[in-house]
């Protein structure tokens, strides 16, 4: 056998024994190395192949993808510095549990650690983000071709069994690099696998349902990356408890008009009063899904620490930053939804929150006649939304999709970067969103975010897209001016605020982006019901970052008032 034959025997082999574990996607960057199985990727008939110049942007692309397809995607690049560009993404994808295939091509063993150009130690490059690494043996005349699918089987079961996350596969590839796009692909024996499910034990079965019967229950839903099923919401109805919904739980969107005075949407604002803290205390918890985004939630759960607080998870790590878990349970949350229980008669505590909620928002639209802030104009999007995808960046974005998005009806799903709650990569991960939803998407951005990947607008040259960026403009990192440093005027601007003074019109004529300005709600409004001619469409609003914070406490402080009189 050849050297060449080999080769395409090796590659061919690689990319097929990836489809056949259900690998439907993969993002290459361009690069030397990476030739042989780049050449493969295109030749395989079972692969969509997405391309990104820029490392970073093509692993938060690749991100986005596997986010919201729920399915893992492949990440291909060179050897070198294009290898470790993919590590913010790596780490996300780590913390935030989403499956990566994170393939790079490497020099021969002969040519590491002695000079050679291109290349760098990459063996357990990513550490312990990932769940497990391999070095593969390079191709040689008498391929071990049982050995390598083993090792993609094993790959793939590691990148999708709970928790879900990244895996890192280095290849070797000595030149010559091309392959025979004639050689027909010889079958390899493939590994069969049946995956076991996790269920509730009869004795956790019991807990629950003694837990369930009580009144003063909050239930929890963390970000979740797919619709809710049936199942959960005929569950709540039965429950009768508060849901407390994070923006990324995407139960604040699709909603049963039969459910909605469930979905308490508002918490983060209403655990900003004292108030109603005491008045809200409970008895059990149930979280499901990660953290929320809240900090008030943080707070007052560390303070009040509910005598039974369970934390639902598929995975045996427990996700507890505050320690006040009592029990973890690990089995699917699809176990919960059909845990049996009778139903409750009207809950004077669940009732509590929702006229509270409803309180809130009856402030929220007064603010809005009377205010322009970020958060404004933040509403002005949400409540024009439907049949579309919205990604949202951390910082400010986030926080205000929390305090203004409110629970609706209308088809709209939500994503965001919160494994490790980073700005970059942001733009790339949107557009990987978009392309494994097929439908519209919109991205909700700061400045500093926008710039921090505006490399990823290269996406849109490389394969179709439909995607609309809100850019709100500051001038700066908005969200330090409600942390405690902005209270120190000194070096405040230089270190945090960090002002560029730069507008992004000409980013869009670079990229051949339509573009729209916008400063007040009526301009905004106009800008969004502008019609679609591009791909992509950039909106960016100019805001002030001292009016943001006064008026969003405003808000919260006209809240409290009007709590104070109920």
């Amino acid at each position: 056998m050849t050297n060449r034959k080999a080769l395409t025997e090796y590659v061919s082999a690689f990319t097929h024994s990836l489809v056949e574990q259900g690998v439907k996607d993969v993002v290459i960057s361009p690069g030397s190395r990476s030739t042989p199985l780049a050449y493969a990727c295109m030749k395989e008939e079972g692969l969509a192949v997405y391309r990104q110049i820029d490392e970073r942007s093509a692993a938060y692309f690749a991100l986005g993808l596997a986010k919201a397809s729920g399915k893992p995607v492949m990440l291909l690049c060179t050897s070198g510095t294009a290898a470790a560009n993919y590590f913010p993404a790596v780490v996300e994808a780590f913390y935030a549990r989403v499956p990566l295939l994170v393939v790079t091509a490497d020099r021969p063993h002969e040519l590491r650690e002695v000079g050679a150009p291109q290349a760098i130690n990459q063996v357990n490059l990513f550490g312990t983000h990932v769940k497990w690494a391999t070095d593969l043996p390079m191709p040689e005349t008498e391929n071990q071709l049982a050995f390598l699918t083993r090792h993609l089987h094993r790959s793939v079961q590691n990148a999708t069994s709970e928790p879900r996350g990244p895996v890192h596969i280095n290849v070797p590839f000595r030149e010559p690099l091309r392959i025979d796009f004639e050689q027909d692909y010889l079958s390899t024996h493939e590994i069969a696998h049946f995956g076991g499910e996790l269920s509730l034990s009869v004795e956790s079965r019991r807990f629950l349902q003694q837990l369930l019967k009580k009144e003063k229950g909050l239930l929890i839903v963390g970000e979740q990356t797919q619709m809710m099923p049936d199942e959960f919401w005929v569950f709540i109805e039965k429950l009768d408890w508060p849901v407390l919904a994070d923006p990324l739980s995407n139960i604040r969107g699709n909603v049963p008009q039969s459910a909605k005075s469930l979905i308490i949407d508002s918490y983060d604002a209403l655990l900003k009063s004292e108030r109603f803290k005491e008045t809200v205390i409970p008895d059990a918890v149930i979280r499901v899904g990660p953290q929320p985004v809240s900090k008030p939630l943080s707070l007052f759960l560390a303070a009040v620490k509910p005598e039974t607080y369970v934390v639902f998870d598929e995975s045996s790590m427990l996700r507890d930053p505050q320690s006040v878990a009592t029990h973890h349970i690990q089995a699917a949350e699809k176990d919960l939804w059909q845990v049996s229980m009778e139903n409750k008669s009207t809950n004077a505590y669940r009732e509590k929150w929702t006229q509270a909620s409803h309180l809130y928002w009856q402030v929220v639209e007064q603010h809005c006649q009377n205010e322009l802030d970020e958060g404004v104009l933040a509403k002005v999007l949400f409540d024009r939304l439907d049949q579309c995808d919205l990604i949202v960046s951390s910082s400010m974005p986030i926080r205000d999709v929390d305090t203004y998005f409110q629970t609706t009806e209308r088809d709209i799903m939500l994503y965001a970067n919160r494994g490790a709650n980073g700005i970059d990569g942001v733009v790339s991960t949107a557009f990987g969103v978009q392309a494994a939803k097929q439908r519209p998407a919109y991205l909700y951005i700061g400045d500093l975010s926008f710039l921090h990947d505006m490399n990823g607008l290269i996406a849109s040259k490389m394969q179709e897209t439909d995607l609309t960026i809100v850019i709100m403009n500051n001038d700066g990192g908005g969200i330090f001016s409600y942390l405690p440093q902005s209270q120190e005027e000194r070096y405040f601007e230089e270190l945090f605020g960090t002002p560029t003074g730069l507008t992004f019109s000409d980013a869009a004529n670079m990229y051949d982006a339509q573009y729209v300005s916008a400063e007040t709600v009526e301009q905004f409004a106009a800008a969004l019901d502008e019609p679609k001619t591009k791909s992509v469409k950039m909106i960016e609003v100019f805001t002030n970052r001292e009016n943001n914070v006064t008026t969003h406490r405003k808000l919260w402080s006209r809240f409290d008032e009007e709590l104070a009189k109920g």
